[in-house]
């Protein structure tokens, strides 16, 4: 009777998801509602982010509370998903016009066959961190002891994901000698460090300082700048980024045009106030009561931001040289980095 009963409740909120998954596709194909302080009249746009509170993708709600995508006349909505790799999905699904997350998404969807390109480039680096739980630390002390542990990535095929198989592959791991487990961020992540169902992870802030504040856990290495960026992967590594499908750029380049001018006057308005002037914009939940903590991880998260949108130099060959590490298809393809990325509306920002 019990497992009756399980079968039937598993069923019904798979029902409840496939019904949730339609209605967000079917809307799409409306208008869109304006989110945080950027609703009213105007273009509409969705732009779906691989999490909203992350302090890597900050940008994306910035610019909402700023104002600035309603200076530009656009009613934009932005989405949320746990992970980068949901973002795709939804934007080459046709849920959303727009995805915040990593520009590597855009090599490994044209091996694919799709056509995707980054409009606008927030970072130069990761802002990425792999951290291990006390109890696992006296054992993992870099990534060569990666053979046999649960690691933590936001979820598969994620930009943690391959970051994650990089770093192994590179010290001498091969990825079927480590299990990545797919934990998200935040509170699931910090919770399967604390309860040994992961061994370490590779995550962002805020999660980060909570980790560290709770002393759940410690860093293994940091690559929330352009330096640790450096280090571990051998250049700068353009992540968080809007990436769009390339046909949609193509026929709505005034549109696009827009968000580039709103994205970049945020990148421009982030590099010239303090920590604590960024972090008083954002919601009031994205500190989850600590204010404090919410502002320290913003400013060791800084560092990784462009300024212009623009994408930088060397970048697309380090993610290029990343992902063939690991990722057979990409390995064995020939990728146009052209094709992955546009500066041709940044660099006309007014």
């Amino acid at each position: 009777m019990r497992k009756t009963a399980r079968h039937a409740a598993l069923a019904a909120a798979g029902l409840l998801a496939l019904s949730s998954l339609t209605a967000c596709a079917d809307d799409a194909a409306g208008s869109a509602a304006g989110s945080g302080g950027g609703g009213g009249k105007g273009e509409s746009v969705k732009i779906m982010v691989g999490g909203l509170d992350k302090v890597i993708y900050m940008p994306a709600m910035l610019t909402q509370r700023l104002g600035y995508f309603r200076d530009e006349g656009l009613n934009v909505q932005l989405m949320s998903e746990p992970a980068g790799v949901q973002a795709e999905t939804a934007l080459v699904a046709g849920q959303v016009q727009g995805a915040v997350g990593f520009y590597d998404h855009t090599l490994d969807l044209q091996v694919k066959g799709k056509s995707v390109e980054s409009v606008v480039q927030f970072s130069r680096a990761p802002g990425e961190v792999e951290v291990v739980s006390d109890k696992a630390a006296g054992d993992v002390t870099s990534p060569k002891d990666f053979k046999g542990r649960k690691l933590g990535v936001t979820g598969l095929g994620s930009s943690t994901d391959f970051l994650t198989k990089y770093l192994a592959v590179k010290n001498g791991v091969d990825v079927s000698e480590f299990t990545p487990v797919a934990v998200g961020a935040g509170p699931t992540f910090i919770a399967a460090l604390q309860k040994g169902a992961i061994d370490g992870g590779m995550t962002t802030d805020p999660t980060v300082a909570t980790i560290l504040d709770k002393k759940a856990g410690k860093i293994l290495l940091d690559m929330r700048t352009p330096e640790g960026s450096q280090q571990a992967l051998g250049g700068p590594y353009p992540s968080s980024s809007l990436y769009m499908r390339t046909d949609w750029v193509n026929g709505h380049k005034a549109t696009v045009q827009k968000l580039a001018d709103a994205f970049v006057r945020t990148l421009k308005w982030m590099s010239t106030h303090s920590a604590d002037e960024i972090a008083a914009k954002m919601p009031a939940d994205y500190s989850q009561g600590d204010k404090a903590l919410y502002t320290k991880s913003v400013k060791s998260t800084l560092p990784m931001f462009t300024d212009d949108g623009v994408m930088p130099e060397n970048g697309p060959e380090t993610v290029e040289k990343v992902l063939k590490a690991f990722n057979p298809n990409i390995k064995n393809a020939n990728v146009d980095l052209g094709k992955t990325y546009t500066t041709e509306f940044v660099k006309a920002v007014k």
